[in-house]
């Protein structure tokens, strides 16, 4: 799940949050299901369609939230044409952009004080074995919160390393990009200890 609530409102925001987390389970148990490179451009496709369906402002949103994937599909692809197996990273490639776009549509379209309710209630027959599922909350809800955000501060890094240089920023930016997420991890973890931590 990597975007936050869109403010493009849709039909699928009245929706229930379990209803479409439990829709987003069977949707990806099925796409690991099937191995024919036919039907997972077609569930591609069908991925695609539900962008759509609420306009082009919903759909350049959505669909920029998976641009991020691009360097994953090229390496995927890349090693597979390298060992002679290409159409199985075809496979995989559209497996991936079809359940990430499908997780990012579920996210869009549900506030996550409803996704954590869901969460809080599958954690519920923990709780009788003494577990504490407040931490899982919270963790389930700050990776939420937090990926679009990570995001966000890389594509910064890019365009600081494209302003000062003409080489491709690549694996450059890989360090200053774990130093602030490392510096963010740390402004959270005191935040939390300043309200009596967990």
């Amino acid at each position: 799940m990597i975007s936050l609530t869109s403010p493009v409102e849709t039909r699928a925001h009245g929706w229930p949050a379990g209803v479409k987390l439990g829709a987003l389970c069977l949707a990806t148990l099925l796409l690991f299901r099937v191995e024919e490179p036919i039907w997972q451009a077609a569930f591609c496709a069908g991925m695609l369609l539900l962008y759509a369906l609420p306009g082009r402002a919903f759909m350049r949103v959505g669909l920029g939230r998976l641009r991020m994937l691009w360097p994953f599909v090229a390496m995927i692809l890349l090693w597979h044409i390298l060992t002679r197996d290409a159409l199985a990273g075809l496979v995989i490639v559209l497996r991936m952009i079809t359940a990430v776009g499908l997780a990012n549509l579920v996210t869009m379209t549900t506030k996550l004080s409803d996704m954590m309710a869901v969460v809080r209630w599958l954690a519920t027959p923990l709780r009788r074995f003494g577990v504490r599922t407040r931490s899982l909350e919270l963790a389930v809800a700050l990776v939420v919160r937090f990926t679009p955000v990570l995001t966000a501060k890389g594509q910064m890094l890019s365009l600081a390393w494209r302003a000062r240089s003409r080489k491709r920023a690549g694996w450059r930016i890989v360090m200053p990009f774990t130093v602030l997420a490392i510096d963010d991890a740390e402004h959270v973890a005191e935040a939390l200890r300043a309200r009596g931590g967990l």
